[in-house]
């Protein structure tokens, strides 16, 4: 699989575990629009999509409604919940070995630029990625394919089958489809392997390790 040279992930479920935070924060926006909702697993559907779809679906808010939900969420999230947000113990190894390969590795995510960056601050692993593109604030850019595309259209050096994306949900699966990159669909995160298999993926990896060997056919230590 050595023919890939711009590697892109995505950011909640598949570099990190963030259901703490994001639940407790979409918690907080329902109960502040008046809806009472305890149980956290149930705020998992929440992880990948972008909160305006995510809210519009699942309580039926309308477009002034999911404005006003999304405003509570991010005073809540930028205060506490982008903290509360765990590295899986395998992703700095994995992108240590990836950019000690050469390959350049990017992050697509829905979540806005803004935030991702300083998750991955935080973390301490900004420094892997060449590009961090999210969506914008007022919620333009946020559909996976926008994102990708905007990635494909920033290393037009590349041709499209030296791209692949790496997400755990089937919004990053349908962005790769629509844009004609190859993608792997991983099954440690919240997407369940139905839906990631109903989207086609190019390959499905149970584990970042696998990711690696599949990448580079050999193990990182």
């Amino acid at each position: 699989m050595s023919k890939y040279k711009v590697i892109l992930f995505d950011l909640d479920g598949t570099l990190s575990d963030p259901k703490e935070g994001i639940t407790k924060s979409v918690q907080y926006a329902l109960d502040k629009m008046g809806i009472a909702e305890p149980d956290l697993d149930k705020l998992e559907c929440f992880i990948g999509p972008p909160l305006q779809v995510s809210f519009a679906e699942y309580y039926h808010f309308n477009e002034e409604e999911t404005q006003k939900a999304i405003q509570f969420y991010r005073e809540r999230f930028k205060e506490k919940g982008m903290y509360e947000n765990m590295l899986y113990p395998d992703t700095r190894g994995l992108l240590q070995s990836l950019q000690g390969q050469g390959f350049i590795l990017a992050v697509a995510t829905s979540k806005p630029t803004v935030f991702a960056e300083q998750i991955l601050e935080y973390f301490q692993i900004s420094k892997y990625f060449e590009t961090i593109i999210g969506s914008n604030l007022d919620g333009t850019r946020s559909a996976k394919a926008e994102i990708i595309q905007y990635l494909i259209d920033n290393y037009t050096e590349y041709a499209l089958e030296e791209f692949i994306m790496i997400g755990d949900r089937k919004h990053d699966l349908i962005g790769a489809n629509k844009t004609g990159i190859d993608s792997i669909g991983v099954t440690y995160g919240y997407g369940s392997l139905e839906e990631l298999n109903d989207e086609k993926p190019t390959f499905i990896a149970d584990s970042l390790k696998q990711v690696n060997m599949m990448l580079l056919e050999k193990p990182f230590s």
